[in-house]
C-alpha cells in the first residue's frame, strides 16, 4: 500500500507489484472462518441439477426474448424484449463464466467447460486469459500491483465508471485485446499470470472470436440492418448495466492490501432476479473465503458463518449509499477506505497486514 505522498501503482509489472512480493503480502495466508471438515465437505459437494435448471432458464430466456425482439424488430414492442435479452446476454454471462471457470457450477466437467466458453464469448473475456487472471484475483484479492481485476482504482475515475455502465470502455478494451491476441501478441502483463504453454490457446480463441464477429458484421451489411448485432455483440453494451451495478459492490470503497476477505469484500442481500442473474455472487465475502463452494450452496454457507462476518448490506441501494460517499471521499484522499466492523462473535483479524503496514517509506 502507498500513502498520498506516493501514488498507487496498479501495474502488474510496476513498483507496487514488486513491493507486494518483497514484503510477502502476495504469499500471505488469508483468514478463513473455522468450519468443521464434515460440514465443509458437504458444502463443497457438486451437483449438476441446480446449474442445469438455471442454465436452461438462462439460455431459454435468451431464446424467447431474443426471438420475440427479432420478430417485433422495427416497432417499439421489441424494446422490452431486448432489454431483458441484453441483461441475460451482457450481465448473466458475467456470473456464468465466473462460476464455470471455478469448475463448481456443474459436477460434470464438460458442462462447466461448454457454458464457460459460451459465457466468455458473450462477456468478451478470453477464456484462457481470464481463467488465469481470475486465479490471481483470488490469490491476491485487491492487492495493489498483483490483482489484475481491481474494478475501482484510488482515486476512483467516476467518468470511467459511468461509461462502463454501458460497457463502453470494457468492451472497447476487450476488442483491442482480441485483435492483439489474434495477431499473436500476448501483453507483458498477461505474461505475468498466463503460463507460457497456455498462451497459444489464448491466441487461437481470439482468432475464432474475430471470425465470429466478422461474420456477424457481414450478416448485418447483407441484411441492411443492425439486427444481427443486436443479438450478437451489442448486448455486451446495452445489457452491461446489471453486472456493473453488482460488480462494483464486490470490493468498492473497501480496504486494499489486507489478507482478510471480511475487510476487502462485501456481501449484499439482493432481490431474486438479481440473485439469478448474479448467481449468488452477492455472497461475496463467503465466495472469496471458500471459492470452491458452488454458487447454489452460498446461502447455506452464509448462514453458517455470518456470526464471523461484518453485517451484510440489506439491499443494493444500501450498498451504494455506503459506497458512493466513500468514492467521493477518495477523490480528495485516496488513502480513505471503509473500515468493516466485525460483530462481537467474530474472531479478530490479523493486524500485521493492515493497510498501514505497507506504507511507503
Amino acid at each position: 500500500m502507498t500513502t498520498s505522498a506516493t501514488k498507487r501503482d496498479y501495474s502488474l509489472i510496476g513498483r507496487d507489484a514488486q513491493r507486494a512480493v518483497e514484503t510477502g503480502l502476495s504469499a500471505a495466508e488469508w483468514y478463513h472462518t473455522d468450519i468443521p471438515r464434515k460440514e465443509m465437505k458437504e458444502l463443497m459437494k457438486r451437483e449438476d441439477g441446480p446449474a442445469i435448471r438455471d442454465t436452461a432458464l438462462w439460455l431459454g430466456g435468451m431464446v424467447v426474448t431474443g426471438g420475440l425482439g427479432a420478430a417485433l424488430w422495427g416497432s417499439w414492442w421489441c424494446v422490452p424484449f431486448f432489454l431483458v435479452y441484453g441483461v441475460l446476454y451482457g450481465s448473466a454471462s458475467d456470473s456464468r463464466w465466473h462460476e464455470c471457470g471455478h469448475g463448481t457450477a456443474f459436477k460434470t466437467r464438460w458442462m462447466n467447460d461448454v457454458v464457460y466458453q459460451i459465457a466468455c464469448f458473450m462477456i468478451m473475456r478470453n477464456p484462457i486469459t481470464w481463467r488465469w487472471s481470475h486465479t490471481r484475483h483470488h490469490t491476491d484479492t485487491v492487492i495493489v500491483g498483483r490483482d489484475p481485476e481491481i474494478a475501482v482504482m484510488r482515486p476512483p475515475d467516476l467518468f470511467r465508471l459511468i461509461l462502463n455502465v454501458f460497457g463502453i470502455l470494457d468492451a472497447g478494451y476487450a476488442m483491442v485485446d482480441m485483435l492483439r491476441n489474434a495477431a499473436g501478441i500476448i501483453s507483458r502483463e498477461e505474461k505475468t499470470f498466463v503460463p507460457a504453454e497456455e498462451q497459444p490457446k489464448a491466441i487461437r480463441v481470439a482468432r475464432i472470436w474475430l471470425a465470429l464477429y466478422a461474420a456477424t458484421i457481414v450478416a448485418a451489411f447483407a441484411m441492411g440492418s443492425i439486427l444481427p448485432l443486436m443479438l450478437i455483440g451489442l448486448p455486451r453494451l446495452y445489457g452491461a448495466w446489471h453486472h456493473v451495478m453488482t460488480g462494483l459492490l464486490q470490493h468498492g470503497g473497501l480496504a486494499d492490501n489486507v489478507i482478510d476477505h471480511r475487510l476487502n469484500s462485501r456481501t449484499v442481500y439482493m432481490n431474486p432476479f438479481s440473485r439469478f442473474v448474479y448467481w449468488n455472487m452477492n455472497y461475496h465475502v463467503e465466495h472469496h473465503m471458500f471459492p470452491m463452494v458452488p454458487y447454489h450452496a452460498l446461502p447455506r454457507l452464509h448462514a453458517m458463518i455470518k456470526h464471523d462476518l461484518p453485517a451484510p448490506c440489506p439491499s443494493i441501494l444500501a450498498g451504494y449509499r455506503e459506497m458512493i460517499p466513500a468514492f467521493l471521499r477518495q477523490l480528495k484522499n485516496e488513502d480513505y477506505f471503509l473500515k468493516r466492523s466485525l460483530p462481537p462473535t467474530a474472531k479478530p483479524y490479523r493486524e500485521d497486514f493492515e493497510p498501514q503496514a505497507l506504507a511507503a517509506e
